[in-house]
């Protein structure tokens, strides 16, 4: 196949693109950064005992009312503590002109996060202690069973539950385009429930497109700001990408690694519980509810060690996706036509620095997409 312009297709980083992502890193840091010390703060100064005192008088000594009450308190506190670097990011978005939302509609969508943040905050951490006291040898494994049920049900009700709450969908209406990103789908070995728009222009300017949902909710969303900007071409190879983790299994294999990680992840959260209950005397017993912030900075800190190799994980996994597109496609000229264009509409750095790709892309780069596309057409 030869040459053509769109393969060689390869611009530079706008300054506006570097600037903005180098902004939200930070965000990102600093977040992490703040997270980091308001657990340590709570635990260093017995603070979280207190919350915890708060919390069982507020129940009037009701233990599954109390544990409600905490993550509560938390969770505002949280909030109230993050909510700077929240409206900053928002105003990074209009700042760019990457977003559409109004104020009074981030708000909204800020309290409808915090909302849902509490219900699956209470359920995880009812569970968990109603594990703890009930299994207090084996409680660590038993949470570890459960929540892996609980986040696989999440991945299955999330594009009919949890998705709608921000976003609307309906029912793409372009019938050729639906017809033949369903026949993508079937060659891939899916089968779909449905093919649907995502309303994403009312708050965002960036595109998108997505296999979403597991089993029966399993389905296509397209985004109409893709929908309006890009050649159906341009959509079926975004989609064949998509498909790809399908064909390739990734769903099941990353839930395997992810799996793994969470076994590990809760008996290093035993073995630090019983150290701070044992040795160092922090807490009375595992099943107070005040250790919670040493779990969450477990958690925390457990992560940020892994997420190179988890990132590392993922970037493979999307070159494989990549290569099942360029397959599936008849000519990856669209392929290419459309990671520079999404690049160029989210406002993606197409070539950052290797030290940031590794730590922080869980994607190849937009460059490297781009040559490895260009490669399969010179074969």
């Amino acid at each position: 196949m030869s040459s053509t312009p769109a393969i060689n297709q390869n611009p530079p980083d706008s300054p506006n693109a570097r600037r903005y992502n180098r902004i939200r890193r930070w965000i990102g840091i600093i977040d992490f950064i703040l997270g980091l010390v308001v657990l340590t703060v709570l635990l260093g100064t017995g603070w979280s005992g207190n919350l915890r005192d708060l919390a069982y008088q507020g129940a009037f000594q009701n233990y599954t009312l109390a544990v409600f009450l905490y993550v509560l308190m938390l969770l505002v506190l949280g909030k109230v503590l993050g909510l700077g670097l929240d409206y900053y990011g928002f105003r990074l978005e209009r700042r760019f002109q990457l977003s559409n939302q109004r104020l009074r509609a981030w708000a909204a969508d800020e309290a409808k996060g915090f909302l849902v943040s509490l219900v699956i905050a209470t359920i995880l951490a009812e569970l968990l202690y109603f594990i703890i006291r009930h299994s207090a040898q084996y409680w660590w494994l038993v949470a570890w069973i459960s929540f892996l049920g609980l986040f696989i049900l999440l991945a299955q009700l999330a594009p009919v539950v949890l998705f709608p709450i921000f976003y609307k969908f309906a029912p793409l209406e372009n019938e050729d385009l639906k017809a033949r990103l369903v026949r993508l789908s079937e060659r891939a070995g899916t089968r779909v429930r449905g093919v649907y728009q995502w309303k994403l222009s009312e708050k965002s300017k960036k595109a998108n497109a997505a296999l979403t949902g597991l089993g029966n909710t399993r389905r296509i969303i397209v985004a109409d700001t893709l929908l309006d900007n890009y050649s159906p071409e341009e959509i079926e190879a975004v989609l064949a990408h998509e498909l790809g983790h399908h064909v390739h299994r990734h769903i099941l294999k990353s839930i395997g690694v992810q799996a793994g990680l969470t076994l590990f992840g809760f008996w290093a959260a035993n073995w630090v519980l019983h150290y701070a209950v044992d040795r160092l005397h922090m807490f009375e017993t595992l099943s107070d509810f005040a250790n919670l912030p040493l779990l969450a900075l477990v958690t925390t800190v457990l992560s940020f060690m892994v997420l190179p190799v988890l990132n590392a994980y993922s970037r493979f996994n999307e070159r494989q996706a990549d290569r099942y597109a360029f397959r599936s496609i008849p000519s990856v000229e669209p392929f290419i036509s459309s990671m520079n264009k999404l690049a160029q509409q989210n406002l993606a750095e197409r070539s950052p620095s290797r030290l940031v790709e590794w730590f922080f892309y869980s994607h190849p780069s937009v460059s490297r997409r781009v040559a490895a596309a260009a490669a399969w057409a010179k074969r």
